[in-house]
């Protein structure tokens, strides 16, 4: 994973690590991408006020003229909402993105999973302290790995050490290059994802560092569905999206259509986008068990921005939860403040701190950010995963 500043970091350093072709060349700029679509700049001002946007209308431009196929962004403030876009959602017909479209959020998902772990804690059904095997004893174990000397904490927070499934080579080449195309239907259990990140050695000792690992996440799913009896997404839907009225926003499991309205994912699938012969695939169609509860949700830009505000404005959890959702743990790239629970904080150009996630998924690369008091708030999504992230647009959001 390369080391970014959170604007690269919400845009590429987690995007990076995230389940996807991009999680092994992501960069923090977009790189030039073969047949680009031109950047369509009708989206200013899509509601009065408008142009107090302007320059994050031109930074989505500008992604679009750096090879991304389309780019599609809501912001909230306390003027109202506006929505901004340039390019494509469909290549073919030339359909543009619309602000209701939905997405893949990719390691969104994770923000979502340790909600519903502190809401668990909150009840007393599980403590955040408690070993990882003492839920799914003989789990994690194997080439180093110690399912006993790992907390539930450490899985959220990114300390536990677990090798990353993502990053084992046959995966990649499986899942996120050329095997793609063959396997992209193909059923994963989260069993079967735990046991590649256990072929490996652990990152470090628990504890003693960080470093991004979707296995952690993929655990917690397990925990969540041990402590409750149901699957992670059933408790997802039931204490979040239903409450919240996220009505966009879906745990698939194994269903690999995008629900509509939405547009077309594309990817390169790792090849060089700079190559004129790279070839572009639409990768609308997945079975997102690939990645589970480290990153298989659907949602929009609205619905993003609902959930994130709902969760730092504590509608979601009790103090003492919202306290450990923020308490931080450093990861070593200049910029990041920290990573929480889930959530992760960075300070941009201009001094703000943000709060929130990216996600990043075949075809999809996804941002949700906001400041502490959930004032002002922005979602989006580029739809095409070799094109960098969207930290150009953050720091116009928030800094212009």
């Amino acid at each position: 994973m390369s080391v970014r500043t959170l604007r690269g970091g919400l845009a590429a350093a987690l995007v990076a690590a995230a389940v996807t072709a991009t999680a092994l060349t992501a960069p923090a700029v977009a790189a030039p991408g073969p047949a680009a679509a031109p950047a369509a700049p009708d989206a200013v001002g899509e509601r009065a006020g408008g142009g107090r946007h302007h320059a994050t209308q031109r930074a989505i431009e500008a992604a679009v003229r750096d090879g991304a196929p389309g780019v599609l962004v809501q912001v909230r403030d306390r003027h109202g909402t506006w929505n901004g876009r340039a390019g494509v959602a469909d290549r073919d017909t030339g359909r543009k993105r619309h602000h209701h479209d939905r997405y893949r959020v990719g390691s969104i998902t994770k923000t979502f999973v340790a909600t519903v772990m502190l809401q668990l804690e909150a009840e007393g059904r599980l403590d955040l302290d408690d070993s990882v095997e003492k839920w799914l004893p003989g789990v994690v174990q194997g080439n180093g790995h110690d399912g006993g000397r790992v907390t539930l904490r450490q899985l959220l927070n990114h300390t536990s050490g677990i090798y990353s499934y993502t990053s084992d080579q046959d995966f990649q080449t499986t899942v996120l290059g050329d095997g793609f195309l063959k396997h992209r239907y193909d059923t994963w259990t989260p069993e079967q994802l735990v046991a590649i990140a256990m072929k490996h050695q652990p990152d470090f000792a628990p504890g003693t560092s960080w470093n991004y690992s979707n296995t952690n996440y993929v655990l917690a799913g397990m925990v969540i569905e041990k402590a409750t009896g149901r699957p992670y997404g059933t408790e997802v839907e039931r204490r979040i999206l239903k409450p919240l009225k996220l009505r966009a926003t879906s745990v698939p499991g194994t269903d690999a259509a995008l629900p509509r309205p939405s547009g077309r994912a594309y990817s390169t699938l790792g090849a060089d986008p700079a190559d004129p012969a790279t070839k572009i695939h639409d990768v609308t169609e997945l079975n997102p068990s690939l990645a589970g509860a480290a990153g298989e949700m659907i949602s929009d830009n609205a619905d993003l921005q609902k959930f994130l505000r709902a969760l730092l404005d504590g509608r979601l959890l009790p103090q003492r939860q919202m306290k450990e959702l923020t308490t931080t743990v450093p990861v070593g790239m200049a910029g990041i403040t920290g990573y929480g629970l889930g959530v992760y904080a960075t300070k941009l150009s201009c001094g703000k701190e943000v709060w929130g996630h990216t996600g990043g998924i075949h075809g999809s690369g996804s941002l949700v950010a906001a400041t502490r008091d959930a004032s002002h708030s922005m979602a989006g999504n580029i739809n095409g995963d070799w094109a960098g992230g969207l930290d150009e647009a953050l720091e116009a959001e928030f800094c212009k």
